[in-house]
């Protein structure tokens, strides 16, 4: 792989990846040095890669960083910190009950499968496509489809109980 074909698939896929790290661990600052972690080993791994394979190959790097990351750090960081609230004509109770509907959702997003919610948050904040979700994560569309009908289970039966 020459310089030029690195700069080529590292802007290629670099904000992907950055993206795919951000929703499995929330951290905007984490994703990025674990993204350019894994293109310093792509780099270092030059010689024995096929180019072919080199979008995989990220994926399934970074997931390894991440992984090893994870444990070293143990910790867990909020993913919607930015959802908001409009006030609009909207009661004190609305507002609360609002509130406390968007902390039990981020919580349930905290305790899903960490499979289920890079999926979930990949079509519900990207807004992609099954097919984009499956090439990214290197999955059959099959795949995603039963990951999301899981995380979707999950989210349906729990807020449901907590009711």
């Amino acid at each position: 792989m020459t310089k030029e074909e690195f700069k080529e698939i590292f802007d290629q896929n670099f904000d992907e990846v950055r993206g795919y790290l951000f929703y499995r661990c929330g951290d905007e600052e984490l994703a990025v040095d674990i993204t350019q972690e894994c293109f310093l080993k792509l780099w270092e791994k030059k010689d024995k890669i096929r180019l072919s394979q080199v979008r995989g190959l990220l994926f399934k790097m970074a997931s390894d960083l991440f992984i090893n990351n994870f444990h070293h750090q143990k910790r867990t960081k909020l993913l919607f910190q930015n959802i908001s609230f409009e006030e609009q004509d909207y009661s004190p109770e609305d507002i609360l009950s609002f509130e406390q509907l968007k902390e039990k959702y981020e919580a349930l997003i905290l305790k899903m499968p960490e499979k289920q919610r890079a999926v979930f948050l990949m079509s519900r904040i990207d807004g992609l496509m099954y097919k984009e979700i499956a090439e990214r994560l290197d999955l059959s569309v099959k795949a995603v489809e039963k990951r999301m009908k899981y995380a979707l289970g999950f989210l349906r039966t729990s807020l449901i109980a907590n009711d």
